[in-house]
């Protein structure tokens, strides 16, 4: 099993983002510590912040007060509700946050089920529960919620899979070409994108844009990609490379392929509507395009705006790194 800590400042984003699965059926509430209860069993998501209300009031100066976990079994791993509780609850007072409100969510939108807990990492005082040595702890809560539950032990390939961060490509720091090929190489395992406007959405996350060429050869009209290092500005920043130099998979081919593919896939999917409802409620609740970002951010949506030269917006892209679609 592998456990994803997540820290910000928005109790409301969180709490938003979970409850949203329970409305579209795609999630439910197993368990709720310290919270206060509703007559019905059913809560908005108004209703779950009060239970932490007390908390954020007497926080000192803990800017990210939020905490957000996930706990992800082996996909073969068949876990019942009650041994998801029993996990959270053991995980959560392992950790340090037994004492705290905290509320489990199941999500049942994707093959693999896993349960999100959300609760806050100060205490009724206000002061800051500590998280030292966080990451090496909550592997060795894991190894031992494995072994109790009889579960399929996450191997140090599969942990490192998990956690892989693709990094931006920096092309002050050369070797460019590998760079982009540690990104290009992986993201077809990972996200689902439907066009190559999609896919540079993607990419240009890590600094990188894609460009479709066309020309004769041979008598024959060809077509092919090439990958352009950008700089923080997102402008070019280095010579192009061919979509050759990184196999197959990142040539246009492939990717005409993963575009079709992805289209299946996501026509009936859930994804769409989840982002729908967390979108709608970032707009209602910011004002201004950086905290429309911020809130969706801490969400794990990241958002690419595109603008003309005079500064009018039109279009947006969203990536969703929960369900790693575009």
């Amino acid at each position: 099993m592998i456990a994803k800590i997540g820290r910000s400042g928005n109790l409301y984003g969180a709490l938003a983002y979970n409850q949203l699965k329970v409305e579209n059926e795609n999630g439910q509430i197993l368990f709720a510590n310290k919270m206060i209860e509703t007559a019905s069993g059913h809560y908005s998501v108004a209703q779950l912040a009060q239970s932490f209300a007390p908390y954020l009031i007497a926080n000192r100066n803990t800017e990210k007060h939020t905490l957000h976990i996930s706990l992800n079994p082996d996909p073969n791993d068949k876990v019942n509700d009650d041994k998801f509780r029993e996990m959270a609850e053991q995980y959560m007072r392992e950790m340090g946050y037994g004492e705290q409100p905290f509320v489990v969510f199941k999500h049942t939108d994707i093959d693999r089920n896993h349960i999100h807990i959300v609760s806050v990492c100060v205490d009724e005082q206000g002061k800051k529960i500590s998280d030292k040595f966080e990451k090496m702890r909550s592997m060795n809560v894991c190894r031992e919620l494995e072994r109790q539950h009889g579960l399929i032990p996450a191997t140090d390939k599969e942990r490192n899979q998990t956690d892989k961060v693709f990094r931006p490509v920096d092309y002050r720091t050369g070797d460019v070409k590998s760079q982009i090929a540690s990104v290009v190489r992986h993201l077809p395992n990972y996200y689902q994108y439907q066009t190559l406007g999609e896919y540079n959405a993607l990419l240009s996350l890590f600094n990188i844009t894609a460009e479709k060429i066309e020309g004769e050869l041979q008598g024959k009209m060809q077509q092919g990609l090439l990958y352009i290092p950008l700089n923080e500005k997102g402008e070019r920043a280095g010579h192009p490379f061919k979509a050759s130099l990184f196999g197959k998979s990142a040539g246009l081919p492939a990717l005409e392929l993963h575009f079709a593919k992805c289209k299946t896939a996501l026509k009936d999917s859930p994804t769409k509507q989840t982002l729908k409802s967390a979108v709608t409620i970032a707009l209602k609740t910011t004002g201004d395009e950086q905290a429309f970002k911020k809130q969706l951010s801490e969400q794990g949506i990241n958002v690419v705006v595109r603008q003309n030269d005079t500064g009018r917006i039109y279009g947006i892209t969203f990536i969703d790194h929960n369900s790693k679609s575009v």
